[in-house]
């Protein structure tokens, strides 16, 4: 193939109008650099808040009307129940006290039989056992359809309190029984008192030289029952408290506070030493001291 030109110069280098390539020369496509694209995630969009009307949380009349007869339905049944017989007490349960106890218990409590169960309380008990000064009532229990199951506790006498000529029966807890008329007529062990007030029946006794010894024979009478009936007297003293026994021996129990290790050393020395000791001191039990 030829190339031409129609003028040539002298100044400047021939244009060339025509490109040939050469039988042998190869094409090469030379790839498109590719472009880059940003992808766009689409965020599903927020569904719209549920909204109740007001008007649908308000129940209906007729649910309304529903809801009163069936109240007034149950109210009603059991403002019966408590006028009938259909629940009278036909029998009365007593526990937590001593056979004697539980007996004068069922005796105070006999006129609530035929009370219906549903009326029973405590109070209408309370005031059954008024009478009987050391029992107190623990619990009560409704066991349809005719049994009242009662718990009660009872404080046991420990004690004769004596001022004067004068004399009152007083309980572990010291709480005074009953005034006695004749204080020879019980073995109880005596607690003397000079400044003491007059208590009456039902009160707990307040002053230290009557109740805490009432409280210590309460102590013994649990722990040590046959050393109890050999107690003649308990006295609150400058040095602690005294219990002094029948054969006139003291034992010297300082502030008590381990009642029933002390007891058991002044048992195990007075039988060791007979009883003709005046004392036996086991306010600190292990050095008893012996008098």
């Amino acid at each position: 193939m030829r190339c031409a030109s129609s003028a040539t110069s002298s100044s400047r280098r021939p244009a060339r109008t025509c490109r040939a390539s050469a039988p042998h020369d190869e094409v090469v496509r030379v790839p498109r650099k590719p472009t880059s694209r940003t992808a766009v995630l689409a965020l599903p969009s927020r569904p719209p808040a549920l909204e109740i009307p007001f008007a649908r949380l308000i129940p209906s009349g007729r649910s309304l009307l529903i809801g009163f007869a069936a109240v007034a339905a149950i109210l009603g049944a059991y403002l019966a129940a408590r006028g009938t017989s259909m629940f009278a007490v036909q029998e009365i349960q007593v526990t937590g006290a001593r056979p004697s106890v539980v007996q004068r218990v069922d005796a105070a409590l006999s006129p609530l039989d035929g009370t219906s169960l549903m009326s029973l309380d405590a109070a209408a008990i309370d005031r059954r056992l008024e009478a009987l000064r050391d029992v107190s009532l623990v619990s009560y229990d409704r066991a349809f359809p005719h049994t009242a199951r009662i718990v009660v506790s009872a404080e046991r006498p420990v004690a004769v309190l004596r001022k004067g000529t004068q004399a009152w029966v007083v309980t572990e807890r010291g709480r005074v029984l009953d005034q006695l008329s004749d204080p020879t007529a019980s073995r109880l062990p005596r607690i003397w008192v000079a400044d003491t007030s007059m208590p009456s029946s039902g009160d707990v006794l307040t002053t230290e030289e009557a109740r805490m010894p009432a409280v210590v024979l309460g102590g013994v009478l649990s722990a040590n029952r046959p050393l109890f009936e050999q107690l003649r007297e308990a006295r609150e003293t400058e040095d602690g408290l005294v219990l002094v026994l029948r054969s006139g021996t003291e034992i010297r129990l300082g502030d008590a506070t381990e009642l029933g290790l002390q007891l058991a050393v002044a048992e195990h020395v007075l039988g060791s030493v007979g009883p003709g000791a005046a004392y036996v001191d086991v306010s600190v039990p292990e050095r008893a001291v012996v008098g």
